[in-house]
């Protein structure tokens, strides 16, 4: 390996190198950003925080380019300066998850993150512009540019958002970002259980543009953002159709951050409709609803079959603890989706060297 033993490039030709190298072949490459969100998943530790840094930053146009080893801090400290965020509201899962590290942006994309504005704004890939990556033979891909644009055939960028590092090697990434409204508003009502779910999807079901709709311990809340004057008709609106709900300071960051604690920790993807279903097969666990019922943040000990909870209703995700067995943290696919998740990691990834053992 030479001048790059130390497995942290600082470049994209240092990725290259250290892809085409002979440690390639005896063992793989396990993708690391900042150390907060991927699991390691065996061979050479591969360390991406080197390919820092904000290329280009347009306020006006809204749009940032930076390398994907770049610390989310530092990218939210830059936007905020202009009045602008990333609108997927990224979590930040150090401290339910028990890590340390600084999340990168990279890694975030890697991961399709995403916070309550999904149901709004979308997550990661709805704002991704652009990306260059190192496949599995050490070539550099690049894929969309600066501008959001229609594409024909396959959309690399979406494929890299979500892939887990098991794809390639993301290098540089453009996203487009936006204007921090002018005003904010939550709204708290008593329901609780099913009857509070019911309210957050009648909340997500109106005319209103709900940035947020989430239940748990912390209570039942709706968001609403904007321009003041719009801001005030929907929360009056929103009175309106839900009666006795009132305006309440509410720090969505606890929301965003999964606010559950347990041996493992869990995150369900489910049918909104489903969810109060999926949540009284849990008993005892600690649990958090978010995007209206869709998203479940579940905390239990390892005796909790969660897996056979949400079998028909959506599909689970381990984040903390261990599965016994050949399990799979991330769940089992379809046999149909497992052979085309295969056959794209076969054309991207042909030898197997990224996160072997990974999510394909």
């Amino acid at each position: 390996m030479g001048k790059y033993e130390s497995m942290r490039p600082v470049n994209e030709a240092e990725v290259c190198d250290i892809v085409r190298g002979a440690l390639v072949a005896s063992g793989g490459l396990s993708l690391r950003g900042g150390g907060t969100r991927g699991v390691l998943t065996g061979g050479a530790v591969l360390d991406l925080s080197g390919l820092a840094g904000v290329r280009l930053y347009e306020p006006g146009a809204l749009t940032l380019v930076a390398g994907a080893g770049t610390p989310l801090a530092e990218v939210e400290a830059l936007l905020a300066g202009e009045r602008q965020r990333l609108a997927f509201e990224p979590p930040d899962l150090r401290a339910v998850l028990g890590r340390e590290g600084v999340s990168t942006l990279g890694g975030v994309v890697a991961m399709n993150a995403a916070g309550p504005r999904r149901m709004q704004g979308g997550a990661a890939r709805d704002h991704l512009l652009g990306v260059r990556f190192v496949d599995g033979t050490g070539a550099v891909v690049k894929s969309g540019g600066r501008v959001m644009k229609n594409v024909t055939g396959l959309d690399l960028v979406r494929l890299m958002a979500g892939s887990q590092g098991t794809l390639g090697i993301l290098t540089e990434v453009a996203l487009k970002v936006q204007a921090i409204p002018e005003a904010g508003v939550t709204l708290a009502g008593p329901e609780r259980g099913a009857l509070g779910l019911a309210c957050l999807r009648r909340a997500l079901g109106s005319a209103f543009d709900i940035s947020g709709a989430a239940m748990g311990a912390f209570g039942c809340w709706v968001r609403i953002e904007g321009m003041a004057g719009s801001v005030a008709y929907r929360a009056g609106r929103l009175k309106d159709l839900l009666p006795g709900w009132e305006e309440v300071p509410a720090d969505w960051a606890m929301v965003r951050d999964a606010p559950v604690r347990g041996a493992q920790v869990w995150r369900l993807s489910v049918i909104p409709t489903e969810a109060w279903a999926v949540a009284q097969a849990l008993p005892g666990a600690d649990l958090a609803f978010d995007w209206a019922g869709g998203l479940i943040w579940v905390g239990c000990d390892p005796g909790l079959d969660v897996r056979a909870a949400v079998a028909g209703r959506g599909h689970a995700t381990m984040l903390k603890g261990e599965l016994k067995g050949e399990a799979r943290a991330w769940g089992d696919e379809a046999p149909g989706v497992a052979r085309l998740m295969a056959g794209v990691k076969a054309k991207f990834d042909p030898r197997g060297v990224f996160n072997p053992g990974g999510m394909v």
